[in-house]
């Protein structure tokens, strides 16, 4: 070969090669693009739903759920149900076995800057009942209670209570007058009777006949469910 056809030859050679660069270039840009429009974005973090607001359920064992597992006490069913039903409010069960109105007076500071409820159910009084303690002390404690809880903008709901027929009629009385004076005074949303359809029905309590079973939490939530909802439609209103 000449050295006139071997330099075309080495030209052929370099075209190619640049060609093939070039080509190389543009495929692998092509791919990065095609990559960039097709690939599917990164996964975002799961978040929580957004929480409307918090109800604390406040009270003694019945509210605690003595003698049943604690997703059979009520709290926790009402939170099923209102999950179910599409309300986004956290339930918390700030229930303490034994306890009297002065127990829950004697938290109430601690549960309002603890748990920062926006709405809270109270049932408190059975205990000062069966112990036979002075209802003018009950209704002290519960005037209380309730005046905390509205200072702070908190809606309650107000669960009533009644007594056992042998502690007498005067004593029955002047114990069940307390909770309709309450709800009066402070404008709360009243449910007269927490264990109505419940108290002395033997299908729906445990052997002492005092505290429910979970057949008999599943009838107090189904009974408090709509002043629940009532009172979550006050705190809607209330919100900014």
């Amino acid at each position: 070969m000449n050295k006139k056809n071997a330099k075309r030859c080495a030209g052929w050679r370099r075209a190619v090669s640049g060609l093939l660069l070039t080509t190389l270039i543009l495929a692998v840009a092509c791919c990065d693009a095609q990559r960039g429009t097709d690939a599917t974005p990164p996964a975002k973090p799961d978040r929580q739903a957004a929480v409307e607001g918090t109800i604390v359920a406040l009270g003694d064992s019945l509210t605690a759920g003595l003698g049943v597992p604690e997703e059979n006490a009520y709290p926790a069913v009402l939170a099923r149900k209102l999950e179910a039903k599409g309300y986004a409010y956290r339930v918390v069960n700030a229930g303490v076995s034994g306890e009297t109105s002065s127990g829950a007076l004697s938290r109430i500071d601690w549960v309002i800057a603890s748990l920062n409820p926006d709405i809270v159910i109270l049932e408190t009084g059975a205990n000062d009942g069966l112990r036979g303690i002075d209802p003018n002390l009950l209704e002290a404690n519960l005037d209380k209670i309730c005046a905390r809880l509205k200072a702070k903008n908190i809606e309650v709901l107000l669960a009533g209570m009644k007594m056992l027929p042998n502690l007498g009629p005067e004593y029955i009385k002047a114990f069940g007058g307390i909770y309709p004076r309450m709800a009066s005074k402070y404008d709360l949303v009243f449910m007269p009777f927490i264990l109505k359809d419940v108290a002395g029905d033997p299908s729906l309590n445990q052997p002492d006949k005092l505290h429910p079973t979970a057949q008999g939490y599943a009838r107090i939530v189904d009974n408090i469910y709509p002043y629940v909802l009532q009172t979550i439609e006050r705190h809607r209103q209330r919100k900014p």
